[in-house]
């Protein structure tokens, strides 16, 4: 098994250069075949016979990748259970940051776990927080003596900083990060851990993502269909040949003998020489798959996350995740065309894959510069062909979110999304390919305590 990471950021950042060169002219390209030509026909009917071509290629192509991401989903099966004498002892990282009350619940749910009390570690950190996010730590140390860590930064200085400050304290062989605005349930920690028992090969595992707040409107029923799409069809898919791209921060579990070398390097890394403050669980997972370990994901490992109830938060958080897939995809682009994965078959898929998403991220943001003009000058044509394709784009997300969940409610939700991300979220990929160099966090302000928890007083609490 190859030892060593090839995640070169100084490569990464001469690639994405080239990237954006290359949607630059692919977007001129797109323009100039989508502009009337009426002066020379030649010209147009060569412009014409372009598009066409362009456009049944593209059709084929996504067609064939989608058959194929059927069949491999289909193809899944969960890693099972092992028993308490087999389980390793692990460490629970949750770094908080303006988290309030709500970091109680995510303590709470983890002490509430069928793992084995003698064998989990729990690290909080709180990372300068300007609320009291601090007090209901405190709180839960109260609750729990004995059993949990904490540490506080005496400034905000990023979520990779503060998971890097629960790692080295950790004692566990495998390291569990859990969102501070996330509650797991009993099983879950079992189940995301067995796959490191069962398989020598794995090096990471991803936890299946549902929405906590799902109650708060219209976006968070939507966000709940859109994660099932993203779990349960696409990492699952991903899993059968061991090249989930992206573990997520809302839970994850990683070997801490694969990561443990190359944390120093992971929590410096810089794109376009500015520090990365984003993109940590990417990162993260990078650096599983560049050492030649298989990154899976764990259906039955639940995990409920808090999403934004808005679009101007959802909007942020979304910009945050493009600008990471961006910087990563690049960084995975680094090492998925040498052999990076020795003695171990699925190597080549991940490189197929690794391409097809390079491909995407270039092709996909060009062909809407032709949409958009299309849509000025074509508007009823266009919006009817958009309308079609919107409705055809929900069908598997509601289908995998029905034959998951069942009921007959929940999978509408899916044709809503589907023309929300048309209409209101389709730029932010390009925004996020143009401004990738950027780190701001974007969504972390200031919680109000819900009502359900009084914050208790500080003489009560005391201090550290």
């Amino acid at each position: 098994m190859k030892k060593r990471a090839h995640f070169s950021h100084g490569r990464a950042d001469y690639l994405y250069a080239g990237a954006l060169a290359i949607t630059v002219l692919a977007a001129a390209a797109v323009l100039w075949a989508s502009l009337p030509h009426r002066a020379i026909g030649v010209i147009l009917d060569i412009s014409r016979q372009v598009k066409v071509s362009l456009g049944l290629g593209m059709t084929f192509l996504a067609l064939g990748v989608i058959a194929w991401r059927v069949w491999m989903a289909r193809c899944y099966r969960a890693y099972q259970c092992v028993d308490d004498n087999a389980l390793p002892a692990i460490t629970v990282v949750i770094p908080a940051y303006n988290e309030g009350s709500q970091v109680l619940s995510t303590v709470r749910s983890i002490m509430a776990s069928s793992y084995p009390a003698s064998k989990m570690q729990v690290i909080c950190i709180d990372d300068g927080s300007l609320d009291d996010t601090w007090l209901w730590m405190l709180q839960a140390r109260r609750e729990f003596p004995g059993r949990l860590r904490l540490i506080r930064q005496p400034r905000n200085r990023g979520k990779r900083q503060a998971l890097l400050a629960g790692f080295r304290d950790a004692d566990g062989s495998v390291y569990v990060t859990i969102d501070s605005d996330s509650e797991v349930l009993p099983q879950t920690l079992r189940h995301l851990v067995s796959p490191f028992v069962s398989d020598p090969r794995v090096g990471a595992v991803a936890g299946n993502i549902r929405v906590l707040n799902e109650s708060g409107g219209a976006i968070p029923k939507m966000m709940e269909v859109s994660f099932t799409m993203a779990f349960d069809f696409t990492r699952a898919g991903q899993s059968v040949y061991g090249g989930v791209f992206c573990t997520p921060g809302a839970l994850s579990a990683y070997r801490a003998s694969v990561v443990n070398e190359h944390l120093p390097a992971w929590a410096e890394q810089t794109f376009m020489g500015v520090p990365a403050t984003i993109g940590e669980d990417r990162a993260l997972t990078n650096c599983v798959l560049g050492c030649g370990y298989r990154v899976v994901y764990q259906r039955e490992a639940v995990v409920f996350t808090t999403v934004p109830c808005n679009f101007q938060g959802l909007r942020r958080m979304m910009v945050r995740w493009a600008r990471s897939n961006v910087r990563e995809s690049l960084v995975m682009a680094t090492f998925i065309f040498r052999r990076f994965r020795r003695g171990d078959s699925g190597g080549g898929l991940v490189c197929l894959f690794g391409t097809l998403e390079l491909l995407r991220m270039v092709v996909c943001e060009a062909l809407k510069a032709g949409l958009l003009l299309h849509l000025f000058s074509h508007p009823l044509a266009t919006l009817h062909a958009m309308t079609v394709t919107g409705l055809l784009a929900s069908a598997i997300p509601a289908l995998v979110y029905h034959v998951r969940y069942g009921g007959w409610l929940g999978w509408r939700w899916a044709i809503p999304y589907s023309f929300f991300w048309m209409f209101g979220l389709s730029w932010i990929s390009f925004w996020g390919l143009l401004s990738a160099s950027r780190s701001g966090w974007l969504t972390r302000g200031l919680h109000r305590a819900p009502a359900s928890h009084a914050l208790p007083a500080a003489r009560q609490i005391g201090t550290v």
